[in-house]
């Protein structure tokens, strides 16, 4: 485990130095998104910008902002609606972000307190609302009835991959392909959303903007696998959310699927107990990471994710060879390399 952890912490430092260049080529259009993050958080209801920019300013690492604009830059787009969509995936995820933490009971993201620690659930739940709300108000300035569609059926499917992913707690016959949907459902679906609807807005064919959804999908796919992952191995400081949480609300996520397909009959019975208890001991989340480790879960889980990257890459064979494409690949190779 050891090893493993040092092949990825190396991946990481030398992605981290690479990512630096995408943010670069992008700094002047990321700084405009910020821009309409504040415009478009104005409003006579102070909490709202409170709560809103607490969350939009608590070390997101704006990968949807930065999808949309590299998939508009490598289909030649010209136009400046690109940046107000880039702010609208984000509004989005911020929205599903603080209805997650309400559902989760979470005290942390990212790091800081989450925003229902400090202003309450029906706070972060209501300017959650305002964010969806304010998302679809400016999607109509995009003049495209297919960007509208696209969009909110992603809403709609964010949604029910919530519902979903609340089904399966605590249900240890939750099996890969289970885990996928949700994981399709309730985060690859709005990466995958980011990056064709910058396929649209430059009039792309059906097979360009095709790939540019199945990248995304893919991209998406890789970064909650490594979400999941991190949650077992990643210190909190580094991680910025409480070590085990998946576990502690009962989640059947791959790393945990793979251990429990893979144990004795006494190792699942005390995976079945311990996820079904009420309290999570620190015993047992210990006890459940080293079967984890003993099983190849978090091996297993980060092989899947790099499969999935190269997958992406694949997708964007149609496209000619350019900074934008190269930029694209290194954002996925960040995925599958970062440590939080």
């Amino acid at each position: 485990m050891l090893v493993v952890n040092w092949v990825i912490d190396v991946f990481y430092l030398e992605s981290l130095w690479v990512m630096e260049s995408v943010i670069a080529l992008l700094k002047d259009e990321l700084q405009e998104v910020e821009n309409q993050f504040e415009k478009n958080l104005a409003s006579d209801v102070q909490l709202v910008s409170q709560v809103g920019n607490y969350v939009l300013s608590s070390g997101g690492k704006r990968i949807r902002p930065m999808l949309l604009l590299l998939c508009a830059r490598l289909c030649g787009y010209q136009g400046d609606k690109h940046i107000e969509l880039a702010g609208v995936v984000e509004f989005i995820h911020t929205a599903t972000l603080l209805h997650d933490d309400v559902v989760d009971s979470a005290n942390l993201r990212r790091g800081n307190r989450s925003a229902n620690s400090v202003w309450g659930n029906q706070a972060s739940v209501l300017v959650g609302d305002f964010l969806f709300a304010k998302s679809f108000s400016v999607m109509v300035g995009s003049e495209s009835l297919r960007i509208l569609k696209i969009l909110s059926d992603t809403t709609t499917q964010l949604a029910e991959g919530e519902i979903l992913q609340l089904i399966n707690t605590c249900d240890l016959e939750v099996d890969e392909p289970r885990y996928l949907q949700v994981v399709r459902d309730k985060t690859a679906i709005l990466i995958a959303a980011a990056c064709q609807v910058a396929g649209v807005l430059a009039g792309v064919d059906e097979k360009k903007e095709l790939a540019l959804r199945e990248f995304g999908l893919e991209i998406g796919t890789a970064f909650q696998l490594m979400d999941d992952a991190l949650d077992y191995v990643a210190n909190e400081e580094d991680f910025g959310k409480e070590k085990g949480h998946d576990l502690f609300e009962g989640k059947m996520t791959l790393p945990l699927i793979h251990a429990y397909a893979n144990s004795t009959e006494p190792e699942c019975e005390e995976i079945s107990r311990i996820i079904e208890a009420e309290e999570l001991a620190k015993e047992d989340l210990n006890y459940i990471c080293a079967l984890i480790d003993k099983k190849g879960g978090i091996l297993y889980t980060h092989t899947k994710a790099s499969e999935r990257i190269e997958l992406a890459k694949q997708q964007l064979t149609c496209f000619p060879d350019c900074e934008a494409r190269k930029a694209l690949f290194t954002l996925a190779d960040y995925v599958v390399s970062r440590n939080k």
